[in-house]
């Protein structure tokens, strides 16, 4: 039974890997990358109006100078970096649950939005997007007139034009 016990191991092993790799993936924890490094990953919540998208981020401790957004070809990045405060030699961390680091985040837009008119916030530790929606192109209703015809053709002589009609 030692070949059977090794089996069960080796998959409660696997099954343990698996679980500690997946578990950071949380946004707005710290997940780690094949090299060992650690990256912070924001929260995003996206709704949507009438005349807009909005997309909030929670960047606690992140000020306006250090967020960058850009929009290209239907994808808006959102990356920037929180930055430890100033530690001083005078205490000791006893706890520390804040991440800290560089952050990116990518969300493709819809295509009928208005990139260029995209526009951010900040307030109380949310970084606040309104991507705009065009103004809605409503079809234009055509009349329909009863005995009316459209001829594409030039009148001629045969028409009656151009006689003398006294």
């Amino acid at each position: 039974m030692t070949v059977l016990t090794d089996l069960f191991e080796d998959l409660r092993d696997a099954q343990e890997e698996m679980l500690r790799k997946t578990r950071g993936l949380r946004f707005g924890h710290m997940y780690e990358s094949g090299a060992g490094d650690t990256t912070w990953v924001p929260t995003v919540d996206i709704a949507e109006r009438k005349d807009a998208y909005l997309v909030t981020v929670e960047l606690p401790g992140v000020g306006i100078d250090d967020v960058e957004i850009t929009c290209q070809s239907g994808v808006m990045t959102i990356q920037g970096e929180r930055r430890h405060a100033d530690d001083s030699a005078e205490q000791t961390m006893h706890r520390g649950e804040r991440r800290f680091g560089p952050f990116l985040r990518s969300i493709t837009l819809p295509s009928n939005v208005m990139a260029d008119a995209i526009d951010a916030s900040s307030q109380d530790g949310l970084l606040l997007i309104t991507v705009p929606k065009p103004k809605e192109a409503h079809a234009k209703r055509i009349q329909v007139h009863a005995g009316v015809t459209h001829t594409t053709r030039t009148p001629t002589a045969l028409d009656g034009y151009g006689e003398n009609q006294s």
